[in-house]
């Protein structure tokens, strides 16, 4: 991969009122994208529409502006699985963060807040804080193209030997 930055691990903790697609629940799962190459998913979760993944996809980085979409699914047997909504974040915010030198910042310490607006899919403020040495990002989603549902995921930074974003 030409210029990688390092890779982002996407940490899928929950969904939460997620839409209805069989008769009383869903069998939902998780569909991260990044540019055209890279497509990963999480296990089904059969017949709860608050799943818990808590399910770790990375993704490599090599360039930050593309953001990130997620599509969650309802895995039918017989038929084809049943869009539950999408959303996109962008992680630009968070790779900022990355360059920054925050070596001896307390525990806890918030860097940036992404605050939710019409051109992202952010349901609360989301912010970028630093702990125990990592900067983290803690994002909720909510869905679009669907009637309820939303996402919470966790991002994280893995360094790659030879790489260096700051």
């Amino acid at each position: 991969m030409d210029n990688l930055l390092g890779l982002l691990r996407i940490k899928i903790k929950k969904g939460v009122n997620l839409a209805v697609r069989d008769v009383r629940t869903s069998d939902p799962y998780c569909v991260v994208k990044m540019g055209k190459k890279q497509k990963l998913k999480t296990r089904v979760i059969k017949k709860d529409i608050n799943p818990e993944w808590n399910e770790d996809l990375t993704l490599s980085v090599s360039d930050p502006s593309i953001p990130v979409k997620l599509t969650v699914y309802d895995h039918d047997t017989f038929s084809m699985d049943d869009k539950m909504g999408d959303a996109e974040f962008d992680i630009k915010p968070f790779v900022e963060a990355l360059k920054m030198n925050l070596d001896g910042l307390p525990s806890g310490t918030v860097i940036t807040r992404v605050l939710p607006c019409r051109t992202n899919c952010l349901a609360e403020e989301s912010q970028v804080v630093w702990k125990d040495g990592k900067v983290v990002q803690d994002i909720i989603l909510r869905l679009r193209n669907v009637e309820c549902g939303e996402v919470e995921l966790q991002l994280q930074w893995i360094d790659l030997p030879g790489t260096n974003i700051g």
